[in-house]
């Protein structure tokens, strides 16, 4: 075969992507400086997905766009044509084999690498953040704890993203050998996308991409925010209108702020295994709810918004079905509907076919059956899956337009998109390794799910996953949880902090939750910011905010235990976390540079520092303020900006709770003993010292500066 043998070199601004043609060898710069270097060996491999082949270059063109086009070979003839564009941030292969093909694309060996969701922590030997040595030749949803999908891997020693955009079976390594993403079988076309910057510019293309190609980033709204509660975690299936009224009145009448509330499970009909599953549409049992409107409406009055479970699976002799199977609605298998036999329900089911908008249009429709009763959203809750090889995306069409509807849904599985207002754990349980829920959390932050949901605080009691009898292990967990929960973008109460028979637990759950609610507008500020701009300011890992400080990286796992986060701009959040709950009372907190202050005390720490054995007992908010010092509160009606004396020049973007107006503020502070603020409003803004910061409130379109 004839090859082509020049080198070809890309630039856009200061990236440089250059490719030796035999065999193909890519490699990534920026600025001169080395972001992924080529693979030693080859860097595209097609044809069997266990013995691929490398590919060399046989011929160049240039299409109707401008963008370069390569034919490659590899020496048993296969054959592909590969479009590459270049941006200064990003660069995108797309690869379209003659034939059906497993593609490859690889670099030299990253590390240290984060990313990849759910599968972060499962078939791996420790729980780590940090994916060096990962290898999953068959990346795909419904194993273990899989549900939440994202192959986005970032390096941000290097500044470098890698993704292979395919919701089928994919090809993930971070090794010693290679830095590979692939998919198994392609049959038309696959993308492959190298992001390069700074982690913002990064994680912005990353969020231009997912909404150019198909994968949304939804605007999430506010309530969801707020503190909620759960009847599985509260009631497990003894559910109806009298203890779901009772154990949430409890919750209320206990000073306990909640916003949101979820009904999952076994409200619909019980006497007929035809009914149980939450695809009987607008059906509710009649003797357990026998007025559902005026149930639901109950809580409406006290403010909450209330949620109910959804899936998209359809019980075969069920009501709906035979429509669905008449309109060609579900996935077919040989032009017939495929029968699953998922976790849940126990009986045979249809699966909706997601790709089919007719399908997604009719599913939406059905759900008007509940929301004529008054329900405001849903917990999307598709599980059981794993035996069959469904594509990762199976709801993402179906939860985008039910949030265009305006519901609220709470995300379980998607793949790249975030068409969801929450980004859910899967079931995290008291008797679970600790570590796997912080993990976990961080590794979403890391791949573009950063409106983490850590799961129901204490898990689901009342299961049967683990004996019931209240220990002392059980009361530390609890309120070391709670404590945990409440740094996350929401959380979420289930079994009574009254059953535990101690006071200090139910102390320390009720300050958990007034904590959370208290930075509710500041979390929500945050999770809008993300969808504006990509970059996860409502859950970021250190190693994301401060790439180039070597001491924050090799701590997310479970031997360090140093499971710290930044929330927005002004928050370090650094729980005392892990599977040493019940024993450990203090942690090594590292705190970058810049000045930090306890949120408690006050005290103030001149980072960089580690803080060797630092006391975090149960009743301690886990919270520092540095960066810019601007934290957003809830007090009373009203929000009040608080500036900690932290930065002298300091400005920050606020996002009011109705998700579009906005507020600047700025610090221009010379003496902290001499504090005014003006309004562009007009005037100045009364204000005062509380708690170690400078106080006062603060409205919609309203920007502020401080001095």
């Amino acid at each position: 075969m004839t090859l082509l043998l020049s080198l070809l070199v890309l630039t856009a601004g200061d990236a440089k992507l250059t490719i030796t043609p035999d065999p193909v060898r890519i490699s990534l710069e920026r600025g001169g400086a080395s972001i992924a270097a080529a693979h030693p060996a080859s860097s595209l491999l097609l044809g069997d997905p266990d013995k691929p082949e490398p590919a060399s270059v046989v011929s160049e063109a240039f299409n109707q766009q401008g963008h370069r086009v390569l034919t490659v070979r590899t020496p048993s003839g296969l054959t592909a044509t590969v479009t590459i564009s270049l941006t200064p941030n990003q660069a995108d292969l797309i690869v379209r084999p003659t034939t059906p093909s497993a593609v490859m694309l690889r670099f030299a060996p990253l590390s240290p690498g984060f990313g990849l969701a759910d599968h972060a922590v499962t078939h791996r030997d420790s729980f780590d953040t940090d994916i060096t040595g990962y290898r999953n030749d068959r990346f795909l949803s419904g194993t273990g704890l899989t549900r939440l999908i994202s192959n986005f891997t970032f390096y941000p020693k290097q500044r470098f993203g890698f993704l292979v955009w395919d919701p089928g079976i994919k090809m993930v390594r971070s090794t010693a050998e290679e830095c590979l993403q692939g998919v198994r079988n392609v049959t038309s076309e696959v993308r492959f996308s190298l992001f390069t910057g700074s982690p913002a510019e990064i994680y912005r293309q990353f969020l231009e991409s997912r909404n150019m190609f198909g994968y949304p980033v939804m605007k999430p709204k506010y309530d969801f925010f707020g503190v909620g509660w759960e009847a599985f975690g509260a009631l497990a299936w003894d559910t109806n209108y009298k203890t779901v009224a009772e154990n949430v009145g409890q919750y209320l009448s206990l000073g306990f702020p909640l916003q949101w509330m979820v009904v999952g499970s076994g409200f619909w009909p019980r006497d007929d295994k035809r009914f149980h599953e939450t695809t009987s549409f607008g059906m509710y049992d009649r003797n357990l709810y026998p007025d559902p409107r005026a149930f639901i409406a109950q809580f409406h009055a006290k403010g909450l918004k209330f949620f109910q479970g959804l899936r998209t699976t359809f019980i075969v002799d069920g009501p709906y079905s035979e429509e669905g199977v008449r309109n060609g609605y579900f996935v077919e298998e040989n032009g017939r509907p495929k029968v699953y036999q998922f976790g849940w329900p126990k009986s045979p089911t249809y699966f909706l076919d997601w790709r089919k908008p007719q399908a997604v249009a009719w599913f939406a429709d059905l759900t008007r059956k509940w929301t004529a009763y008054g329900v405001d959203g849903y917990k999307e809750d598709v599980f059981g899956y794993g035996k069959y090889p469904l594509g990762d995306d199976k709801l993402d069409p179906v939860n985008a337009a039910l949030m265009r509807e305006g519901l609220f849904i709470m995300g379980r599985n998607a793949y790249l998109a975030s068409p969801a207002d929450l980004h859910r754990l899967n079931d995290f349980n008291f008797n679970q390794n600790q570590d796997r829920g912080p993990v976990n959390a961080l590794a979403y932050g890391y791949s573009g799910f950063p409106l983490v949901y850590p799961d129901i605080v204490g898990g689901t009691f009342g299961e049967g996953h683990f004996d019931l009898k209240v220990t002392p292990r059980m009361r530390q967990y609890m309120k070391r949880n709670a404590m945990w929960a409440a740094l996350h973008p929401s959380m979420s109460m289930g079994q009574g902090p009254w059953t535990f028979g101690d006071p200090e637990v139910e102390a320390v759950l009720l300050q958990a939750a007034k904590l959370h609610d208290r930075l509710q507008p500041y979390f929500y500020s945050q999770a809008v910011r993300f969808f504006l701009d990509g970059y996860p300011w409502s859950f970021t890992p250190l190693p994301v905010a401060f790439p180039d400080d070597p001491q924050v990286y090799g701590r997310e796992n479970e031997k360090v235990r140093g499971y710290e986060w930044m929330v927005g701009d002004a928050l370090l959040a650094a729980p005392l976390y892990g599977d040493d709950y019940e024993t450990a009372t203090a942690r090594d907190v590292y705190l970058p540079a810049g000045v930090w202050i306890e949120y408690d005390s006050g005290r103030r720490h001149q980072g960089p520092t580690l803080l060797k054995n630092f006391a975090l007992p149960v009743r301690q908010t886990p919270l520092f303020v540095g960066g810019t010092g601007i934290v957003i509160e809830k007090k009373g009606a009203g929000l009040v900006a608080r500036i900690y004396p932290v930065a002298e020049h300091a400005e920050t973007r606020f996002i009011h709770p109705d998700g579009n107006s906005e507020s600047t503020l700025r610090v221009r502070v010379a003496d902290w003993k001499r504090v005014t603020v003006k309004c562009s409003s007009g005037g100045n803004c009364t204000g005062s010292w509380e708690r170690h910061a400078f106080e006062f409130p603060i409205r919609p379109g309203v920007n502020y500066e401080i001095q």
